[in-house]
């Protein structure tokens, strides 16, 4: 139990949850009376991006020289922000009549982190939060700008696209498997 502890407090646990709390509680307050796919997609963005500043420790070759299996617990801990981030985007179900679809908030949690987590294996992890920004960002201005349903468009909007749409769906799944992978083995960028 000792090393949980201390593996929270090296990857600053207790300040993420703290942002995550405030910034959730802005997001449900700021889209109360309209709780869609793009504010569940903002809050998802927000949720794994506070969460995974946290994906790296204060010493990146103290955590490489340590005598414990890390990947176990890199991908534990991708999952946690993953599960925090769904659950954020889960809980305004509970009040809402219009609700966003579980299918579209899993999907969405799963692409994001699996970004997060080739954020954290290209740039180190207390950068973490770059390529689902990125992805959220550039998903948004294609979505807004065009109309188009081909297959590329499928797949860079994916963030936006309704329930059962495939391309979104193995868009998700790719990022989410090669961002778990790329994570648990390699760990953070030093």
């Amino acid at each position: 139990m000792r090393w949980a502890v201390l593996y929270a407090r090296s990857r600053a646990v207790p300040a993420s949850f703290a942002g995550l709390a405030v910034s959730m509680a802005v997001i449900w307050f700021l889209a109360r009376d309209h709780w869609t796919e793009v504010p569940v997609s903002l809050a998802l963005l927000v949720a794994i991006a506070v969460t995974a500043i946290g994906l790296s420790g204060q010493d990146a070759d103290l955590d490489r020289t340590a005598a414990i299996r890390w990947a176990p617990r890199r991908v534990l801990h991708l999952l946690l922000i993953g599960g925090l981030g769904a659950g954020a985007a889960l809980l305004p179900r509970l009040w809402e009549t219009g609700r966003v679809p579980v299918e579209i908030i899993v999907r969405n949690a799963g692409g994001l982190l699996g970004l997060a987590g080739i954020a954290a294996v290209l740039f180190g992890g207390a950068f973490g939060w770059t390529l689902p920004l990125l992805g959220f960002a550039v998903a948004f201005v294609v979505w807004a700008t065009t109309s188009s349903t081909e297959s590329v468009q499928l797949v860079i909007t994916w963030l936006f696209q309704p329930a059962g749409v495939a391309e979104a769906t193995w868009t998700a799944v790719v990022l989410a498997v090669v961002g778990l992978g790329s994570y648990a083995v390699f760990g953070n960028r030093r």
